[in-house]
């Protein structure tokens, strides 16, 4: 299987429910690419498997040790675990950071830079803290895509906040905007509106 596809790191926290749904809402289910929610949960057990497939065509499913990426999925993180991506499949190590604000989604942005030859795009959206922003450069070093929700359209803004503080975001956009955004970066066309 094709290694070389596109894969969309959607990382958020606080408020990101509402961001994923409005994202998801708006992307066909043939886009050719994986989409991966790292969300930051230290103990609670997450639902988002459960949720999002009232908001997409595409299969939800909760990532498991060595699962194979695969495009026209959307893969969701468990909780208290690093993800990695090696080989085409992801893999789960027990989280780095147990205590304090963890870092999931630098960790598995990260991993993709060094990992994956597909084009990468790095989305933070509504979440407390800053998780994700110190891994932004490094994506965009990389060839990589880096969008941040606009704040006023986050329900908590201060992960998208610390992800445009680092200098590296290309784009600031809403849910519906990033959508878009994703579209025409997939189809690779730049007419795509």
């Amino acid at each position: 299987m094709a290694k070389d596809f596109p894969i969309v790191c959607v990382g958020g926290s606080a408020g990101g429910l509402d961001a994923y749904t409005r994202l998801l809402k708006n992307l066909p289910a043939d886009l050719g690419v994986a989409i991966v929610i790292v969300n930051h949960l230290r103990t609670v057990a997450t639902r988002l498997h459960h949720i999002l497939p009232n908001y997409t065509p595409m299969p939800v499913e909760l990532i498991s040790d060595r699962l194979v990426v695969r495009p026209n999925c959307v893969f969701i993180i468990p909780e208290k675990r690093d993800l990695h991506v090696l080989d085409g499949e992801f893999r789960l190590e027990p989280i780095s950071k147990p205590r304090g604000w963890p870092d999931v989604i630098t960790v598995f942005l990260r991993s993709l830079t060094e990992n994956w030859s597909g084009q990468l795009i790095a989305v933070i959206v509504s979440g407390y803290d800053g998780d994700g922003a110190a891994a932004l450069c490094g994506i965009r070093d990389v060839g990589g895509i880096t969008i941040a929700q606009k704040l006023e359209t986050a329900i908590q803004p201060d992960m998208p906040q610390s992800a445009i503080a680092s200098g590296c975001v290309d784009f600031i956009l809403s849910p519906e905007e990033i959508a878009q955004e994703v579209r025409r970066i997939a189809a690779r066309d730049p007419s795509i509106p």
